[in-house]
């Protein structure tokens, strides 16, 4: 098998197509493990569909599934249009419904899934919290500083909400944002839906506008839109490598 290696934002997927559509989350776990095999935060495979492009199976490092990542969405697609399974304007299926993303060269911009708020703000653990589905659900909470995500409380409130955990700085219109993600457990350099999460929070309380900049751990810089109800998701992707595994 071949395998291809993508870094979106400093989110790494491991993505291969196949005609054969059925439970990848063995593999999921092999390939993803750091030390024994290729490394990464999930697993995409691409598989046939009659209506769209193709329909994308989705897997945490852990073998979990996911309905979206905005991340492996733009991941997913530079790897179909590079290896022609699609044009750059395509259109497939995910958990959380069709995706539509445009590749420019190295850059890529995906139209997300409708958010949904699950739960209007509450206050928890000294800080105030919304959850909102941007693919998958995700709390967020908008803090002066980012030195104030916790690891710990971060895990409790992902068990708690069952929920993606979110710490997000506004600075000079510019969203700042620090996830813990579940299938991996942890922190990890970014995460799509919920940077568009708090982007969206953000834009709620009038922080920033329709348009913005926003930058997770790894400091990548993304553009966040909004227009009516609709989040549009846009930034470089990287094809780290291609390998074949016996």
């Amino acid at each position: 098998m071949t395998y291809t290696k993508y870094s979106a934002s400093g989110n790494d997927f491991v993505i291969f197509h196949s005609f054969i559509k059925k439970d990848y989350s063995q593999e999921a776990i092999k390939l993803c493990n750091r030390t024994e095999g290729i490394g990464a935060d999930g697993l995409i495979v691409l598989v046939p569909h009659e209506k769209y492009d193709f329909e994308w199976l989705f897997y945490n490092s852990d073998g979990s599934h996911a309905a979206m990542c905005g991340n492996g969405t733009r991941a997913c697609a530079h790897y179909a249009y590079t290896n022609g399974l699609a044009s750059s304007k395509m259109q497939f299926l995910t958990g959380a419904g069709v995706i539509e993303s445009t590749v420019e060269e190295n850059i890529v911009e995906t139209q997300l899934t409708k958010p949904v708020i699950l739960k209007e703000e509450f206050e928890q653990e000294g800080f105030t919290w919304y959850i909102v589905d941007t693919g998958v659900p995700h709390l967020v909470t908008i803090v002066e500083d980012l030195e104030k995500y916790d690891h710990n409380l971060a895990s409790k409130m992902r068990y708690e909400h069952n929920a993606n955990v979110n710490f997000a700085k506004i600075q000079d219109g510019k969203v700042y944002v620090r996830t813990y993600e579940r299938g991996v457990e942890g922190e990890t350099l970014a995460c799509g839906t919920g940077m568009a999460a708090c982007f969206l929070r953000a834009n709620s309380l009038g922080l920033v506008g329709n348009i913005a900049k926003v930058y997770p751990k790894s400091k990548e810089e993304l553009t966040l839109t909004k227009k009516d109800e609709t989040l549009y998701f846009k930034g470089a992707v990287k094809k780290v490598f291609t390998t074949s595994i016996n």
